[in-house]
């Protein structure tokens, strides 16, 4: 693997002394021990081994690594690990994205508290999910979901929200079935974020009331009830951001899409450029643009990028992958079980005759494969058998004709025979004009088209036609009867 020109450790190697200097009394001990061990990976600091091969016999010094899960050397190993331990729990389903984000007014709050408002993120992201799902409006299924933390935007700045893969459907409440969601849709995302904004608001206040919270710097004054009840009133009518994205191409795009994700940190060796007198530079996606301007480079001061890439560095022993509902580790292996047992069951057949209750259109519990219909009668059936029976009431008919009537069903109808006299048609039919007979004597000649009427000598013209000739529009003259003298 060929080694990126700039990584992160040389960055804290040539700044971090100067960094940690000028911010003395401002960094945490967990923000150290991340410069510490990042600057220290594969190194002759942590020491090391000889690998050697076997075959021609070359060997070479590899250093240990640090295995900080903030440092980006370390969670390559890492992730393919955790991807192995989890492929067996994936359905053979497809699955979504969902992405619940917190709006940047409680930024500050969360950074300042990370453990409660992050875990606050964590409950209220998966029990919104799990809710909506579970209600027969919508999903009405247990479903499950694996939720990864991340804090940064793409120029790390201080963005906290949570990614979320969720199969797309779930067990039935009672548990007989796997239901399936509509193709392409999970959940309605404005039900998701009211529900995710009044729980999460409801239970942040509720933390602030129990003494949980802790304010610094500006933010000092939010420690009066009133002032922070006055800080959230604005959030209660603003929309709050979830979103869904399409659905997976199958598990195996999950797992690679998992890869990235779930051990990413805030930038990696491979998106920095350079490191010189100008500073950091490195590359950045702008996701509120299309094409290529949505790919650029930024410039940082070192002393800014240490302080922005710091900012994500996570409480100690915060769990940052998290499993919900049928994945939770507790009945994970059940679940699983249970819900590949159901998948590949065939769907339900009623085939007691009584017929099937056919799902109203825009329902969300839909199945994989709708179950064979019985006969069911037409919604035209009822209509047509009123007219027949208005028809019949109104002519004259014959008392086996009024005795074959009364006792017409709508599947099996027999045809209405009309009585002898005049035919009668019924409303909307159409009836194709009989052919002309020809003479005994003389055929039937096609008309020949009509001859123009010669050019100047046209007396049925409109006088208007002199003066605009492509106005002309032919009338046919009018007839005045006239009586003797």
């Amino acid at each position: 693997m060929r080694r990126p020109r700039v990584e992160l450790a040389d960055i804290f190697h040539r700044h971090g002394a100067a960094w940690r200097k000028a911010n003395a009394g401002h960094v945490s001990l967990g923000q150290l021990k991340v410069m510490s061990a990042i600057e220290s990976c594969r190194s002759a600091a942590l020491g090391g081994h000889i690998e050697r091969c076997e075959d021609c016999g070359h060997s070479r010094i590899a250093y240990n690594s640090c295995r900080n899960r903030h440092c980006p050397k370390c969670q390559g190993a890492a992730a393919r690990d955790w991807l192995a331990a989890r492929e067996a729990d994936l359905l053979p389903v497809g699955y979504f994205h969902v992405v619940f984000t917190l709006p940047a007014e409680i930024a500050p709050i969360a950074y300042q508290n990370k453990a409660v408002v992050y875990d606050l993120l964590f409950r209220t992201a998966a029990e919104t999910l799990l809710t909506i799902a579970a209600d027969p409006k919508h999903l009405g299924a247990r479903t499950g979901a694996t939720a990864v933390l991340h804090t940064w935007g793409s120029v790390m700045t201080h963005h906290p929200h949570v990614h979320m893969i969720v199969p797309g459907g779930g067990i039935s409440l009672d548990g007989t079935h796997w239901v399936y969601c509509r193709p392409g849709f999970l959940l309605p995302v404005h039900v998701l974020s009211r529900l995710f904004r009044r729980l999460f608001l409801t239970r942040l206040t509720d933390s602030h009331a129990a003494g949980r919270l802790a304010f610094f710097g500006d933010l000092d004054g939010l420690h009066r009830r009133e002032a922070f009840v006055a800080h959230l009133a604005p959030l209660k009518r603003k929309d709050w951001f979830v979103y869904t994205k399409p659905p997976f191409a199958g598990p195996e795009a999950v797992l690679a899409y998992l890869a990235r994700y779930t051990h990413r940190i805030a930038i990696s060796n491979s998106r920095l450029v350079s490191l010189d007198e100008r500073g950091v530079r490195f590359r950045y996606k702008d996701y509120r643009r299309n094409g290529r301007a949505r790919f650029g480079t930024m410039t940082l001061m070192p002393n800014e990028f240490i302080r922005r890439f710091l900012l994500h560095v996570l409480p100690n022993g915060f769990h940052r992958i998290r499993h919900y509902g049928l994945l939770a580790s507790a009945t994970c292996k059940a679940n699983i079980a249970r819900a590949r047992e159901l998948i590949a069951a065939p769907p339900a057949v009623d085939r007691s005759g009584n017929g099937t209750r056919r799902p109203r259109r825009g329902h969300r519990r839909h199945c994989r494969s709708s179950p064979a219909m019985p006969l069911l009668r037409r919604p035209d059936d009822h209509r047509r058998e009123l007219r027949t029976r208005r028809r019949t009431s109104r002519s004259a008919v014959t008392p086996s004709q009024q005795r074959l009537c009364d006792v017409m069903t709508p599947v099996t109808a027999s045809p209405y025979i009309p009585p002898a006299g005049r035919p009668r048609f019924r409303r909307g039919t159409t009836v194709a004009p009989s052919p002309p007979k020809p003479h005994a004597t003389s055929p039937v000649r096609p008309k020949s088209p009509p001859r123009p009427p010669p050019q100047g000598q046209n007396r049925h013209c409109d006088p208007r036609s002199a003066a605009d000739p492509g106005s002309q529009r032919t009338s046919r003259p009018t007839r005045r009867s006239v009586k003797s003298p």
